[in-house]
């Protein structure tokens, strides 16, 4: 329970925090509120040599509506997302998400670009992001780059972020009062998620569903939109929930279970 020694620098600024990146290339990390990070690094499953502290930037932290979309800083709390108006009218799928996170001190130091950045296929955040077609904004020496949500989790614990990277915002399409769900189901209290998932609806009927903890990163069950798209009924629709998934065989749930989970919450999800 002894991490590796490193070094730590605090950047005063992204342009900072920029540099230390290319200076140290793959061996730096960014840190924010550390929450996943700092226990992989207790465990040696992350062994950076340098951490770059980002987690005085305010320019960071925010949420403002931007024409018909919702942009939120990548060092935004999930504190902050749970009881932000703007996130509960534009985006509440957003805050239903961050307010099943943790506990009150998660949630104030945790950050929806730490939980990103991280790519850990159980992340909460993460299906919310997914279901509202979000876009995340990277930024680099090479300048500004919009990365879709479907094209960012590359694997676990995997981003489409280079190492000279910084994820800067996340940018939400404004979904205000259209149909929206999350559910998800944990061992314990405060636990990862075993399965979750997010429902979002879409202007014209459609219904997007994303979920958590059914492979090796979070993902779309693309068999059930395109189900409920067809007119299939929900109560039907959500048989398809684990078909093209992945689900993990592991000491916390096996597969099959997973994929029963998968049907139970989409019903749910879709009922609400």
């Amino acid at each position: 329970m002894i991490p590796a020694g490193f070094s730590y620098v605090r950047a005063g600024s992204v342009q900072e925090a920029l540099a230390e990146l290319s200076r140290h290339g793959g061996a730096a990390r960014l840190l924010a509120g550390g929450h996943s990070l700092l226990p992989a690094m207790k465990l040696r499953r992350a062994e950076p040599g340098v951490l770059v502290d980002i987690g005085r930037l305010r320019e960071l932290s925010y949420v403002r509506r931007d024409g018909d979309q919702v942009a939120v800083g990548a060092l935004t709390s999930h504190r902050i997302l749970e009881r932000d108006p703007v996130v509960a009218e534009h985006v509440p799928l957003l805050a239903a998400a961050a307010r099943r996170i943790g506990d009150p001190q998660v949630r104030n130091r945790g950050t929806i670009g730490g939980s990103l950045a991280h790519a850990d296929p159980a992340a909460d955040l993460a299906a919310a992001v997914l279901a509202l077609d979000g876009v995340l904004v990277a930024r680099g020496p090479a300048g500004v780059r919009e990365i879709p949500a479907g094209e960012f989790f590359t694997g676990p614990r995997q981003s489409a972020l280079a190492a000279d990277e910084l994820l800067t915002e996340i940018r939400l399409p404004a979904a205000g009062g259209l149909a929206y769900a999350f559910e998800k189901f944990s061992r314990r209290a405060l636990d990862w998620a075993v399965v979750g998932v997010a429902v979002q609806s879409r202007p014209g009927g459609r219904t997007a569903v994303a979920l958590i903890g059914m492979g090796p990163t979070p993902l779309r069950a693309v068999a059930v939109e395109e189900a409920l798209a067809a007119g299939t009924p929900a109560a039907e629709a959500k048989s398809l929930a684990a078909r093209g998934c992945e689900p993990p065989d592991n000491a916390v749930a096996s597969s099959s279970y997973r994929a029963h989970l998968a049907e139970v919450l989409v019903g749910r999800a879709l009922a609400l």
